[in-house]
């Protein structure tokens, strides 16, 4: 079967060229050179590097591709879904969590039968937090209406992304393609590849994108993703089913395409010296070049045995799985998830169906969960595997059916290891900052000396993993200093999480939680109204109310905002304080909607073509401010007094009357390319040249609580562009019109807060 415009002659080889590339790296170069007309991205580790790579190629010209930044997962989908729909070719990239928070936007997409080309780059799904690699998120695709292939390795990455071009854009199919590696062992690993030295070669093999309806065809209106009720959307269903089958026969055809062009051969499954084995195990990806290497000693050895691998898991090979097992005795089937209270993985369990369904087919079957949390799968794991497969065979016995490999027992003779000494209400003195209504609405606060806060405990003990100079964990010091009582914190992800929580140990001494970027301020918001719902109900003291604080950064802003300004106009009795860093810090130092104009990320590189991130950065401040919260501040690490007096009445309102928000300029030498020791003038420089003014919102009154212009130290905002490496490329001439925008959206911002400042009403 053939595609429109796409010939039928013999498929010649195309002129290859040596590389030394990751999977990560074999995406972007895949991406680059079929030309995809946009990509809708969001960074998550271990995926980011696609869209970096790719960045990195944009600011040098190498590629045309528009690469447009979501605000999370789920909204990258949707603009990747948005610009499919426009007719053009499109790429994404994600994992773990990523693809969870994408996967109700999935089914829209196969379900109304537009193509694109989705990278996945394997990881654990939390809870806990992992970033290492398994297969639990791309489990949870397995029912979306999407075709998944699997990238065994750098090289398969590269050449499977040309197949789901080809097989996604066929007319019998016309579904979205999946390209599946594993997080951390293939994404990073580097192998020596062949990529393509031949576009022409390239092209023909693509072709053009089918001209498939669009809502850029204004001259035949039509309606995607209507309103469908039984009995309509059941023959949706089925035709999406019978796209899947068609792909059955299209699958084949494409590989075989492509390894003409390129001389590598993709089968649907991949057999290993299966065709006489007595005993195999089937693995995805990166494990099963693992076992061929352990299939070839026990070989050498006398054993007759082999490796299944499907490059093809949607739609699922079972016949393919059926004809090779009908000579194999017993198999191990290792899953890298976990079906949990099914006995088995999904791969164990759809090949034991397919198994079911041949009545000549007698393979045992003995089911393995293995690698969660990217742990290593070794010679001597699959050799296990091989073991109870050949057990099974001889005995004709599968003396254990299901079990995980690799778990360690429990001692129980062993306690659990102790925690920090626990910081209470009781062991924070009264006083730090005293708190007084100054009878026209707003508050005034009194702190004690320095000197004296050094008697308050430190809620968060020494022994975190943060980076030298990081700005994150003095910035909350001062908070805690001046916090009174017991407190409760929730933590988003994001560096402050990270290196404070490596289980077992942890730096906090207080009652903490984490959630993810996007939900962080519901989760906290739930946990506000329950206590107040015990309270009421007499199962909780009501004296002793612990302060609830929410700690977010490293534009956890962005993918959180939806869920923060929903407990905003909830009006919650909770802080949510935002460390402001000016990127995604904790994977890479991404661009964020926090990044200012022109400044240097992994994903707005600086190159020949490009200078940076293109658009200004979102002020939070204001947009929680127009919430009409009791409270809103701004502050920086930089400014201790001012931060302490804030957070002091942050505390009050908290308690008193609703939700309050801070956002507290937060130094980062790494990804600003600064010195460790340099934060002071830095910060300064920030605040001097009003592009992080320092003010408060009280009942809706603004008030400026420094002024440069008052005190003789404004200065242009290019002498702290100056102080970083991530924006000295903005002080060539070339780029002389960037910082005069960046100049001129500081000094529009400055005068409206002046006007709010000076107007009594505002």
């Amino acid at each position: 079967m053939t595609l429109p415009g796409r010939s039928t002659a013999v498929t010649p080889r195309a002129r290859q060229k040596m590389d030394f590339r990751s999977g990560n790296e074999a995406a972007a170069l895949a991406a680059r050179d079929i030309a995809f007309e946009v990509m809708g991205y969001f960074p998550i580790t271990p995926s980011t590097e696609v869209a970096e790579e790719l960045s990195r190629m944009q600011a040098e010209g190498e590629h045309q591709i528009v690469m447009i930044a979501g605000d999370g997962e789920h909204g990258a989908a949707g603009i990747s879904y948005g610009a499919a729909l426009g007719g053009g070719r499109v790429l994404n990239a994600t994992s773990s969590q990523g693809l969870l928070y994408s996967l109700e936007q999935l089914p829209v997409q196969s379900g109304t039968r537009v193509p694109m080309v989705l990278d996945i780059a394997a990881r654990t799904v939390s809870g806990p937090l992992d970033i290492r690699g398994d297969h639990s998120d791309v489990y949870y695709a397995l029912n979306t209406g999407w075709i998944i292939l699997c990238a065994r390795d750098p090289q398969a990455v590269y050449d499977l992304n040309f197949a789901a071009v080809r097989i996604g854009e066929h007319p019998d199919v016309r579904l979205p393609v999946m390209v599946v590696y594993d997080g951390f062992f293939t994404s990073h690993q580097k192998r020596r590849i062949s990529v393509f030295d031949d576009p022409a070669a390239v092209r023909a093999f693509l072709g053009q994108r089918p001209a498939y309806p669009t809502p850029l065809d204004l001259e035949h209106p039509a309606t995607y993703g209507p309103y469908m009720n039984d009995p309509d959307l059941i023959n949706n269903k089925v035709q999406l089913s019978e796209a899947m089958s068609a792909a059955r026969r299209v699958i084949p055809d494409v590989l075989a395409q492509l390894a003409a062009l390129t001389g590598r051969s993709y089968p649907v499954l991949d057999e290993y010296r299966v065709g006489d084995a007595e005993a195999a195990v089937v693995l995805l990806n990166s494990a099963a070049e693992t076992a061929k290497g352990t299939a070839d000693r026990l070989r050498d050895a006398g054993e007759r045995v082999g490796v299944l691998s499907p490059n093809v898991l949607r739609p699922f090979p079972a016949e393919e799985f059926r004809s090779a097992l009908r000579g194999v005795r017993a198999v191990t089937i290792g899953d890298r998830a976990d079906s949990y209270g099914a006995d088995g993985g999904n791969l164990s369990l759809e090949i034991r169906a397919a198994i079911q369904a041949d009545p000549v087919n007698r393979t045992l079957v003995a089911s393995r969960v293995y690698g969660l949390g990217g742990k290593d799968f070794y010679d001597t794991d699959a050799e296990a595997f091989f073991r109870d497969a050949i057990k099974a065979a001889r005995s004709r016995v599968v003396a254990t059916p299901f079990a995980y490999h690799g778990a360690t027992a429990g001692a129980p003779e062993r306690a659990p290891r102790p925690g920090l000494p626990p910081i209470t209400g009781r062991d924070i003195p009264t006083g730090m900052a005293t708190v007084r209504s100054n009878g026209n609405g707003k508050l005034s606060v009194e702190l004690a000396p320095l000197w004296k806060m050094t008697e308050v405990p430190s809620r968060i003990a020494p022994g975190h993993g943060a980076c030298p100079g990081c700005g994150i964990f003095p910035t909350l010091h001062q908070v805690f200093r001046v916090l009174e009582g017991d407190v409760v914190a929730l933590f988003a992800t994001g560096c402050a999480m990270v290196v404070s929580t490596g289980y077992p140990t942890t730096a906090h001494r207080i009652n903490y939680v984490h959630n993810l970027f996007q939900n962080g301020a519901a989760t906290l918001s739930g946990l506000v109204e329950m206590y107040h719902e015990r309270v009421r109900r007499g199962q909780l003291p009501p004296a002793n109310e612990p302060t609830f604080v929410m700690i977010s950064g490293d534009g956890g802003m962005d993918i959180g905002i939806g869920p923060a300004l929903g407990a905003a106009h909830r009006d919650h009795k909770m802080m949510l304080l935002e460390y402001d860093n000016q990127g995604y810090m904790n994977t890479g130092a991404q661009l964020s909607y926090s990044t200012p104009l022109g400044h240097r990320t992994a994903t707005s590189e600086v190159g020949s073509e490009l200078a940076g991130k293109k658009y200004h950065h979102k002020d939070t401040a204001q947009i929680f401010a127009a919430c009409h919260l009791p409270y809103v501040f701004t502050a920086s690490e930089g400014y201790p007094e001012d931060l302490m007096r804030k957070v002091a009445k942050a505390q009050r309102y908290a308690r008193t009357e609703g939700m309050v928000y801070g956002k507290i300029l937060s130094y980062c030498p790494l990804n600003w390319r600064t010195d460790d020791d340099q934060a002071q003038p830095v910060l300064q420089a920030a605040v001097d040249s009003c592009f992080f003014p320092l003010y408060e919102v009280e009942h809706g009154h603004t008030t400026i609580t420094y002024d440069p212009d008052a005190v003789g130290r404004r200065r242009p905002v290019g002498d702290w562009l100056g102080l970083m490496g991530k924006t000295r490329h903005l002080l060539q001439p070339k780029n002389a019109e960037i910082v005069k925008l960046v100049q001129q959206e500081t000094d529009r911002r400055w005068k409206r807060l002046r006007a709010m400042h000076d107007h009594p009403e505002l």
